[in-house]
């Protein structure tokens, strides 16, 4: 029972034989989704990126706050006294001011 022209063969079509290329496509499936979805996949990969970006845009701010900090801390050191950052921070601890100054309070930066 061969016909060249229909490419037929002697036995019938049978569902075992599609039955392993059929698991591998199921397999493959599964490893791609994951690849992409899963909780180590492309997705979670991107996510990590953006939150690294993040993460160093706040680092950057916060080490130019300390930086500032510490510029003024070196200020009130006592070999490189500022005598007028002196009197502006015991000031404004202690509340006092002249009678003829003019007390401006500013958010703390």
């Amino acid at each position: 029972m061969e016909t060249y022209g229909l490419i037929r063969t002697g036995e019938p079509f049978r569902l075992r034989h599609a039955l392993i290329p059929f698991a591998c496509l199921i397999i493959m499936a599964y490893f791609a989704y994951h690849a992409v979805q899963g909780r180590h996949g492309f997705m979670a990969w991107l996510e990590l990126n953006k939150e690294i970006a993040q993460l160093e845009g706040e680092q950057t701010r916060l080490s130019e706050t300390r930086l500032r900090l510490e510029r003024r801390v070196a200020l009130l050191r006592p070999e490189s006294l500022d005598p007028d950052l002196l009197d502006e921070r015991a000031r404004a601890l202690l509340g006092l001011s002249h009678r003829d100054e003019l007390t401006i309070f500013r958010a703390p930066d």
